[in-house]
């Protein structure tokens, strides 16, 4: 028995037979942990072993470099005599830039172009808008960047674009976009974004050079299709031929990124475009216990838009779901925490147990009780809460307001937000500060007297030095965490965030509002203070395992033996603004994200949720997530020492609360307290 046939007969029935129907569009939808990457590979060799196509000839796409890697090696380690890589497996983004080294004369380009980076971009932008006379804090590049990759992942090169309400900002982003993109043909340059939108101009446009890859590419395969976008989708379009030998693996209830582009209606409607399409369910989960998968496959069942699919597994029931309740957030991590220590740590390793949020500023009071305790953590897809750079620069503010010598938080301060203060400057105060043995800021007062400054950075300095001596007495005069809500006002850091509208400056907001929360448990900003030092201080590479916090999107495609999923409550998950902006679209989405999470778990799964959360400094009461009400109550354990529930209230948000009508943020208010949960004495 040669490697492909010892590979095929250790697959179950329905992976085997998405690996032999090799012939016309198929679409093998791939369960969690239900073997899709093992199916996808072994189908790649068997069409290269049956001589049905040279590794040349076939088209294998991923999402992530790491992937087409693995596949790769794979691939070789099971074919005899193969060369040392497939030519046409890797990215959408890697596969377009072959492409476009081939055929670039043909859009105007030479073949050596530049691949711009993200700084490469904003520098660019930041010439334009200069260039242009435009307010540059209006017009920031991260805003501009934001509506160019909207129109790119649309297919719109600034020709496409159409205006319906002629809106003077989205107007002007749009000249920017149009000199940009003469910029970047006179570089000879494309930036991540141009490498598929191109592709699909140049086989749009030159019939020609279609053919070519129509001829070459005899099987297309495509790895995580849930996950494509508008022009991904299309690119795949153009390059199927009239044999339709495109097959297309994922899993429609795994689809969590519309924020990035990503459209599951392309997965929804494939078999409908591709007539005679043969659709292949791969059921059967290799990882987690039937508990767990009862529990997930339950839950997603509530969603409409789906092809609809049940987990199953023939391993045990393993242990039923732990639903917890507690007081506060603070006693979740606590909980939490008290869970792994007694329980969890005698039976696995750190390794293998994660924590898995809605939102990253979730993880601060984690880690603020793991660092308490000497449990070892790492932040996986993020940073640790007080490394974060908003962080930094907030507690640099208020450093410096707490004491004058700190040299290494005004320079921070000077440089967040800018003030057109450069190196040179800051070399030049801090030469007279050693020359006169005095601190930055006493140097700076001692420039701006002599007037050895340019006018533009005096009047930035005094102004600064000038504000933080008004916060210096306001600090006398108000609580800690107002004088710092007060600092990034009147500073222009809240501005900043607020003025450029993408998705890191939305979490760094709601980043510095954790922060906000977390200063009220310090009696004052010197306490505070004390704690962020030794919090950032203390040896954190602790020998041995450490446990994983991460959100849920980070986790996809990780697996663990103990998930932990806390702050399941309404408007933080599902989330408050997700379901304000897109309604049932997102609902369906925070609930892809709900059975992502629960699925990441091999062994144990822990819900939980808390009765009252601080949300922008006050604290709330919270209700229950909806999902809660959606799980099997046969497969989940209620933790009874945490809760006792009311005969009325059994988990049924419809007894208490209209969401389509009657929630809306922060409407937690609207909890009525007479029907949720008694809290034993």
């Amino acid at each position: 028995m040669n490697n492909i046939d010892k590979l095929i007969e250790n697959l179950n029935k329905e992976q085997k037979d998405a690996v032999l129907s090799t012939e016309g569009p198929n679409l093998i939808v791939a369960g969690a942990g239900s073997g899709k990457t093992k199916v996808l590979t072994t189908r790649l060799i068997h069409i290269i072993s049956m001589k049905k196509a040279f590794s040349s000839q076939i088209l294998c796409v991923t999402f992530t470099n790491k992937a087409a890697k693995e596949m790769q090696n794979r691939v070789l380690q099971n074919i005899k005599g193969s060369s040392t890589s497939i030519p046409w497996l890797g990215t959408f983004h890697s596969i377009s830039v072959k492409i476009l080294r081939r055929h670039a004369e043909a859009l105007g380009y030479k073949s050596n172009f530049s691949i711009l980076d993200t700084d490469d971009q904003k520098k660019l932008i930041r010439n334009i808008v200069k260039s242009e006379d435009l307010d540059a804090k209006k017009f920031s590049p991260q805003l501009i960047m934001y509506h160019i990759d909207q129109w790119k992942n649309k297919g719109l090169l600034p020709k496409d674009v159409e205006i319906e309400k002629k809106g003077l900002i989205t107007k002007s982003i749009l000249k920017v976009y149009e000199i940009y993109q003469n910029k970047m043909k006179d570089l000879n340059a494309f930036d991540f974004g141009d490498l598929i939108l191109f592709c699909v101009k140049l086989f749009e446009e030159h019939d020609d050079i279609r053919e070519i890859y129509h001829n070459n590419f005899k099987y297309i395969l495509v790895d995580e299709f849930q996950d494509t976008n508008f022009i991904q989708n299309k690119w795949l379009n153009l390059l199927v031929n009239e044999d339709k030998n495109i097959c297309c693996v994922g899993d429609d209830d795994q689809s969590i990124y519309s924020w990035r582009g990503a459209e599951i209606k392309n997965f929804l409607t494939f078999d409908k475009i591709y007539k005679n399409c043969k659709v292949f369910k791969l059921e059967q989960n290799y990882r987690s216990t039937k508990n767990i998968l009862d529990t997930a496959s339950f839950l997603i069942s509530n969603n409409t838009n789906r092809v609809g699919k049940k987990l199953w597994s023939s391993a045990g029931q393993g242990e039923l779901v732990k639903l917890n309740c507690y007081r506060s957030g603070k006693e979740e991590a606590q909980g939490i925490s008290d869970i792994i220590e007694k329980k969890i740590k005698k039976k696995y390793s750190l390794n293998n147990v994660s924590i898995l949020v809605r939102a990253i500023y979730q993880t601060r009071e984690f880690e603020e009780r793991f660092l308490q305790v000497g449990i070892g953590y790492r932040v996986l897809g993020g940073i640790k809460f007080y490394e974060r750079s908003e962080i930094k620069d907030a507690v640099s503010y208020l450093r410096i307001v707490n004491q004058k010598y700190d040299d290494l938080a005004l320079e921070r301060v000077i440089g967040t937000p800018k003030k057109g203060i450069g190196e040179n400057t800051l070399n030049q105060i801090y030469t007279f500060g050693k020359k006169n043995n005095l601190c930055l800021e006493d140097s700076i007062i001692k420039l701006i007297e002599k007037g050895d400054f340019k006018p533009k950075v005096k009047s930035s300095l005094r102004q600064l030095i000038s504000m933080i001596e008004k916060w210096r007495k306001d600090s006398l005069k108000i609580k800690h965490y107002d004088l710092l809500k007060l600092i990034l006002d009147e500073s222009g850091y809240s501005s900043m965030l607020k003025n450029k509208k993408d998705l890191e400056n939305e979490n760094r907001l709601e980043n510095l509002k954790e922060l906000l929360r977390a200063m009220q448990d310090y009696s004052n900003l010197q306490s505070f203070l004390e704690h962020v030092a030794l919090a950032t201080s203390i040896d954190q590479e602790w020998e041995g395992a450490k446990i994983n916090l991460m959100t849920m999107h980070a986790a996809k495609g990780l697996e663990f033996d103990v998930v932990f999923l806390p702050g399941w409550e309404e408007g933080l998950f599902p989330h408050q603004k997700s379901l304000e902006e897109k309604g049932d679209f997102a609902l369906e989405e925070e609930r892809r994200l709900a059975y992502v999470g629960i699925t990441r778990a091999k062994k144990e799964a822990y819900l939980s949720f808390a009765m009252k959360r601080a949300y922008h400094g006050d604290w709330i009461d919270a209700l229950p997530s909806r999902f809660i009400n959606e799980i099997p109550e046969e497969s989940v354990e209620k933790n009874e020492s945490s809760f006792s529930i009311n005969e009325d209230f059994d988990f049924n948000q419809d007894n208490l609360i209209d969401f389509d009508d009657e929630y809306r943020s922060p409407g937690w208010d609207r909890y009525k307290k007479n029907k949720m949960i008694k809290w034993k004495k």
